[in-house]
């Protein structure tokens, strides 16, 4: 049983003050005279007032509301904050992957995870040169995955700013209860535009109780490619694969933040880690909802009208006293 307006039982103060005031007048003759009582009936003249200060209470009570839990419905939730952060640099239109490029084959594993996290709130940045938000953190997994679908390459200044990005999913996840907050980065290189660096960025998410999973998406051998397909001037060499420097720089940064560096080399690697970093952010919590109640609050104010009735007519009858 639980109260749905408590603070009306402040009014009991004032229910309270009454009562002395009611017994304090009754000690100085005003207005009740007992001698006008028989008797016998001398004794019983509290009860009126021991009466209507009950009913008081009880009708103070209705306006609280007492009420009970109804029909309850146990929901299951994963209790997640999830960050994706998607590089979109012009080297992500190399054709690693037998789904097409790196970016087409991160976007359907990104989009297979958002359809699996349906108790989670979920956003999305995308970075290249600079960093921006796609998607602010929603519950809404359809807005998320639409928002998905238009990242492109070319939407931003060629570059690879990893400490920007990581930065930017911080900024969304630094109110989440600590613990619940997670980044996953898909990139294909390392580090070379923008700020914070990206360690310090990984750093400032350990401070936070922020885990950091990358993800570099790239095959091990260097992948030949037309410029035109990456859209690059003819003069500039096609993406490469990671180097062991940039791999180290994006096992660093997810070491230093609590979380695991993976290398996707092909198709089903790349699944098989996004199914590693779904089982390893999923900790089940149980929520229990109220949809509707009983209400009870009729109780009460049946019982307090009753003995005010009851306090009234004693007053008008044989408890009646005169002036």
């Amino acid at each position: 049983m639980t109260l749905a307006d408590p603070w009306a039982l402040l009014l009991l103060v004032v229910v309270a003050a009454d009562a002395l005031w009611s017994r304090d007048g009754a000690r100085v003759g005003l207005p009740v005279d007992v001698r006008a009582l028989p008797v016998g009936r001398a004794r019983w003249v509290w009860v009126p007032r021991a009466l209507r200060t009950a009913g008081l209470v009880c009708c103070v009570i209705a306006l609280a509301r007492p009420r009970a839990n109804g029909e309850v419905r146990d929901t299951r939730l994963t209790g997640r904050s999830i960050m994706l952060t998607l590089d979109i640099s012009s080297s992500m239109k190399a054709p690693d992957f037998r789904a097409g490029s790196r970016l087409v084959m991160a976007k359907q594993v990104l989009s297979e995870f958002v359809k699996r996290r349906t108790h989670d709130f979920l956003g999305l940045v995308l970075f290249a040169g600079r960093a921006f938000t796609q998607a602010p953190l929603t519950n809404d997994g359809p807005v998320v995955l639409d928002l998905l679908d238009r990242a492109d390459i070319g939407l931003l200044p060629d570059g690879t700013a990893i400490g920007t990005a990581l930065a930017m999913g911080e900024v969304h996840l630094a109110d989440v209860p600590r613990g619940t907050g997670v980044i996953v980065m898909l990139t294909d290189g390392g580090n070379n535009a923008g700020t914070p660096d990206p360690l310090t960025a990984a750093a400032a998410a350990r401070a936070l109780g922020i885990r950091i999973y990358t993800v570099g998406v790239s095959a091990r051998a260097v992948t030949p490619t037309a410029p035109y397909l990456t859209g690059r001037p003819a003069s500039m060499e096609s993406p490469s694969a990671l180097t062991t420097v940039e791999e180290r720089l994006l096992r660093q940064i997810a070491t230093t933040s609590g979380g695991q560096y993976f290398r996707a080399t092909d198709d089903n690697a790349l699944r098989g880690i996004m199914d590693q970093i779904d089982q390893a952010e999923r900790s089940e919590l149980h929520v229990t909802e109220v949809l509707s109640f009983h209400e009870y609050f009729w109780v009460p104010l049946a019982l307090g009208l009753v003995l005010l009735v009851a306090s009234l007519a004693l007053r008008m009858t044989i408890l009646r006293t005169v002036p």
